[in-house]
């Protein structure tokens, strides 16, 4: 069974950083080392959007509001998915899922919720002004 299980969020004031991890149980990152796997976020009033996602460590991609701002990467040893995130504000308060496909690469679809396979529960994020 997969399971994954997200920690870091809190609170923080605007301008404050947060690392966010997403650790994955059930499927290995070191056998399947590329597909994708990403960083959503449901902010108040919005539905879920996309954040950030990689598969190769090459391939990291970016939401236009988290490009320059936060940086996604993986351990594939450790089976951890990390998003760091600077330069918090009001507006990235919300609740930060993380989701993997399963064998396959990261395209230009990765921002779409419905082609994930595995979900975690969430961790929340709130910021401050």
């Amino acid at each position: 069974q997969v399971q994954l299980v997200e920690s870091g969020g809190g609170s923080v004031q605007a301008g404050g950083s947060l690392r966010l991890s997403c650790v994955v149980s059930g499927y290995s990152f070191t056998s399947d080392s590329m597909s994708c796997v990403a960083w959503f976020r449901q902010t108040p009033g919005k539905g879920r959007e996309g954040v950030a996602a990689i598969g190769r460590p090459s391939d990291a991609r970016y939401s236009d509001s988290a490009r320059g701002r936060f940086t996604i990467s993986r351990d594939n040893s450790r089976n951890t998915l990390y998003l760091q995130m600077s330069g918090l504000g009001p507006d990235d308060t919300g609740m930060y899922y993380c989701a993997t496909k399963s064998w396959e690469f990261c395209s230009t679809s990765w921002p779409n919720e419905r082609t994930y396979t595995y979900w975690g529960q969430g961790t929340r994020v709130t910021v401050s002004s």
